[in-house]
């Protein structure tokens, strides 16, 4: 590691040196890189020079040779200002430090990459839960609803807080402090850093969105080289960003339709979500594809059993492949689903939720003895939270925990499963009192009360799974976001259906506060976000991972994002 730092430290010097950076080179400066994985190398020459005019070195040889493999060159790539040096398919097998420099004329960049390998294998199988946007308070919020409080003491511990390993993880991407859910589960997923809305690529500047540099991910080098079983579950659309990032390669996270092929190629032994639409072909009403391919039918005739229902999903585990679809958008949240019966549940009341998905993917992945990488994402938490929707969001958080305590029983004390909890990113929301309806006055800032005033919610019991029977109470969580549109507010839940902060203003370009709820006894909210923000943000906080099983104990103080894809692979065996 030693050896690392100074060679990167020496990369920095020349990269500010007199010698101006001109080329970019992919993978970026101190890339960690997984012994045998694949990535594409590539190096951009500005100004277009002809190949004579430029070299590429790995430690002091010609890349070419270093790597095996031929490279190829193309002059003033897709007719711009720069030439592309490329060499597709990479692997350097053997750990150690790589120094890549790439020459033209007096002009040089230097890039350091870390390969790493792996001790043998600890854990026969790996389940990485995702809260999507989970942050702090939503783990908070959900021990109060789920648990109860009393005299300040819960009355019990969250599944995914019970477990014997933490970590604070930093989420910034490769372009900025704040991250989207792309970047953010890609470097899970690559154990590399990327740009907002990019999934196993660089981001380089090709046109199309499918041609930048690309990175192997897990569920294709578990496949690859362990041949593992691999399963993906969201209650999102399952071609959104987090999902998606298991599979995919682009530098545009809304590629739905390519993406779609992207699981094809790839083939995850279980796939449940939402998003059927970008499997029809365009000739079937409701589409999204712009083709006449079917990839349902594709996936049958690959030996996939198809289930549009919970019903059907639970007599599918019979099986070793299934592909799951339960809404043709996002299969609705655990508030809805359970409570209010509001979203899309009338027109899919038979959908499964997370904690259901998880139990039905390990009943069919558990039957492969190569073992099995399973990721599950709650990734309506997210959503919810951009919507300003804490109580849907809290929900999902628990609907998650729901989920890590199957796999917690699943795994038993067998030591084999390494499981893993962690959110892609954070959003701006903090605990701060309660809402008191009791308390004097007319403005929404009147009841709120703060330190001894608030006291403790009186929301009712928890049932079975945790969940409250009841939002609608005169004492409720007051848990405000810190970034927002203009909006009205009343500090009650919206029971009607999710909370829909803006409508587009008359330039048809900037947000207003959505006056359905400006109502009487509600507060309007001046926003603090740019006037073309229609919902709240991600926020570049730090999260908390915890995470049980063999392997878990290296997740410890604070770590990179990309270090929980470290500790996937190492668990594996994957670099040896």
């Amino acid at each position: 590691m030693k050896s690392f730092l100074v060679a990167t430290a020496m990369a920095g010097l020349f990269l500010g040196s007199g010698m101006a950076r001109a080329q970019t080179i992919y993978p970026l400066n101190r890339a960690e890189i997984l012994a045998g994985s694949r990535f594409d190398l590539k190096v951009e020459f500005p100004g277009g020079p002809a190949q004579g005019e430029v070299s590429v070195t790995i430690n002091g040889r010609p890349a070419d040779v270093v790597i095996g493999k031929p490279a190829a060159f193309l002059q003033k790539e897709e007719g711009q200002e720069h030439s592309a040096y490329w060499i597709k398919g990479t692997e350097l097998a053997e750990p150690g430090i790589y120094v890549v420099e790439a020459t033209q004329g007096a002009k040089k960049s230097v890039v350091t990459w870390q390969v790493f390998g792996t001790g043998p294998r600890k854990a026969k199988n790996v389940i990485l839960f995702v809260g999507d946007g989970m942050t702090v308070a939503n783990r908070t919020a959900a021990r109060i609803l789920s648990k109860g409080i009393v005299e300040g003491r819960y009355n019990g511990e969250l599944a995914m807080d019970d477990m014997s390993n933490m970590a604070l993880i930093s989420t910034a991407g490769s372009d900025s402090i704040i991250t989207d859910s792309a970047n953010s589960a890609h470097a899970f997923t690559t154990g590399h850093k990327s740009c907002a809305n990019a999934l196993g690529v660089y981001c380089a500047k090709n046109k199309s969105s499918l041609d930048h540099p690309k990175v192997e991910t897990l569920s294709e080098l578990v496949k690859r080289k362990g041949g593992l079983a691999v399963g993906i579950v969201t209650n999102a659309e399952i071609e959104d960003a987090t999902p998606a990032a298991m599979v995919a390669h682009t530098r545009r996270r809304r590629d739905y339709n390519d993406i779609v092929k992207m699981f094809h190629i790839v083939k995850p032994d279980v796939i449940m979500g939402g998003g059927s639409t970008h499997f029809l072909p365009k000739s079937v009403a409701g589409s999204k594809r712009t083709d006449d391919e079917d990839f349902i039918k594709k996936f049958e005739a690959d030996g996939y059993q198809f289930v549009s229902t919970k019903t059907e999903m639970f007599a599918s585990t019979a099986g070793s492949k299934v592909l799951g679809l339960f809404n043709t958008g996002h299969i609705d949240g655990a508030l809805d689903l359970r409570l209010l019966k509001k979203g899309s549940v009338s027109r899919f009341p038979d959908q499964p939720d997370v904690a259901e998905m998880t139990k039905a993917s390990l009943d069919i992945l558990s039957k492969d003895p190569r073992g099995f990488v399973l990721m599950v994402e709650s990734g309506r938490i997210d959503k919810y939270s951009h919507s300003l929707d804490w109580e849907r969001s809290v929900f999902d958080t628990i609907m998650l925990d729901n989920a890590v305590k199957i796999a917690k029983d699943f795994a038993g004390d067998r030591n084999d499963t390494l499981i893993i909890v962690v959110p892609d990113h954070a959003h701006g929301m903090s605990l701060v009192g309660v809402y008191d309806d009791a308390r004097p006055g007319q403005l929404l800032r009147d009841k709120l009360a703060t330190y001894a005033e608030a006291g403790f919610p009186n929301y009712p019991a928890p049932d079975k799974d945790g969940y409250p029977t009841s939002i609608d109470v005169s004492r409720r969580l007051a848990i405000p976001y810190s970034a927002f549109p203009d909006h009205c507010t009343s500090g009650k839940p919206s029971l009607e259906g999710e909370f829909v902060p803006t409508a587009r203003g008359p330039d048809g370009k900037t947000f207003i506060a959505n006056e359905k709820y400006c109502t009487p006894g509600s507060t309007r909210v001046t926003g603090n976000l740019p006037f073309d923000a229609p919902s709240g943000v991600h926020s570049g906080d730090d999260i908390i991972l915890t995470a049980m099983g063999p392997n878990a104990e290296k997740f410890r103080g604070h770590m990179e994002n990309i270090k929980v894809f470290r500790v996937i692979v190492d668990a594996l065996g994957l670099g040896r």
